[in-house]
């Protein structure tokens, strides 16, 4: 073997061992997540997705307070459920990102999701090895000017590197929306499944229904935060505006180890 065929075989392997040290680590911190004895430290990243004046300027505005009600929403939610901890997750706001996250491959295959799921994981580590805080989650919103673009692409949670990659809106009146949404996907990565149909984006009966015992049935007051949406007649379904419209249900409370 030549020495260029040698080093790039050193190569791969030091990027393997460093993927391998990354899941390791992941592993370790979902088993930690499950026994929700501390509060779960989340970081948020924005990043200008698009570029624009606009994305840039709202993200200068944003700070802590921003996100107050995801923690609100949690505490509200942990105390129905009689959770010991009071305050499952706190948020803190990390820097400002210029790089983005590697994007999903274009056409869905088990390989390309493989290899994705490993670069982005490898990437969401140097991050946190780079900008910091030190954190249990992390969560890249990708921030759009709304005037450019009406609608964003798929949002996503991983539970396999503790991590999501939320598309929002850089509006102020958008910010409600956006946290439901960055709550959606932080509970994929605590062991949270959607609830929606994805052919019709439909919340499922009754998993996706946030009170399925109601009488009558529809319409509902809320949405399961796994399905996102309220329904409010038979095949239909408005989009909750913000975490006041919506509430973990007994499905969800069970995937995340908040019920037996």
């Amino acid at each position: 073997m030549s020495g260029g065929g040698q080093f790039r075989l050193l190569r791969i392997l030091i990027l393997l061992l460093i993927l391998f040290a990354v899941a390791a680590s992941s592993l370790l911190t979902w088993l930690r997540t499950t026994d929700w004895d501390r509060p779960l430290v989340v970081a948020i990243y924005p990043i200008n997705a698009d570029g624009s004046a606009a994305s840039e300027n709202y993200i200068a505005r944003l700070d802590r307070e921003t996100f107050t009600d995801i923690e609100e929403f949690f505490a509200q939610e942990a105390e129905y459920y009689r959770l010991t901890l009071g305050k499952p997750f706190e948020v803190v706001l990390g820097p400002v990102l210029t790089e983005k996250p590697p994007q999903p491959p274009a056409e869905r295959s088990v390989p390309g999701n493989v290899i994705w799921s490993l670069k982005i994981r490898y990437w969401a580590w140097r991050v946190a090895r780079k900008h910091g805080p030190p954190a249990d989650i992390q969560i890249f919103v990708l921030y759009h000017d709304p005037t450019a673009h009406p609608r964003l692409g798929h949002s996503l949670g991983l539970q396999k590197g503790l991590l999501g990659m939320v598309n929002a809106f850089a509006s102020r009146r958008a910010t409600g929306g956006n946290n439901l949404v960055i709550t959606h996907e932080l509970l994929h990565t605590v062991g949270a499944r959607d609830k929606y149909d994805p052919v019709t984006n439909l919340p499922v009966f009754p998993q996706g229904y946030a009170e399925p015992d109601r009488q009558p049935l529809l319409p509902q007051e809320l949405a399961e935060i796994m399905a996102g949406r309220i329904p409010t007649a038979p095949g239909k379904a408005v989009q909750a505006r913000s975490l006041a419209q919506a509430l973990i249900g007994q499905q969800t409370a069970r995937e995340i180890y908040w019920v037996e």
